[in-house]
């Protein structure tokens, strides 16, 4: 999982911020590049809520 997010983070896909604090806090966030996916996000979102409904 790490690399897949220092890769999105590269990629300006995602965004990082670090907290001072112990024990340490990372967050996560979409950039604004990423937020261009949210519509694809929200579509595999809406699939998996469908597909969990069907099992």
């Amino acid at each position: 999982m790490t690399d897949s997010l220092r890769t999105m983070e590269e990629d300006g896909i995602i965004t990082r911020t670090v907290y001072p604090e112990v024990p340490p806090r990372v967050e996560y966030a979409l950039s604004e590049l990423g937020e261009t996916m949210r519509p694809i996000l929200d579509a595999m979102m809406q699939w998996g809520m469908d597909y969990k409904k069907n099992l």
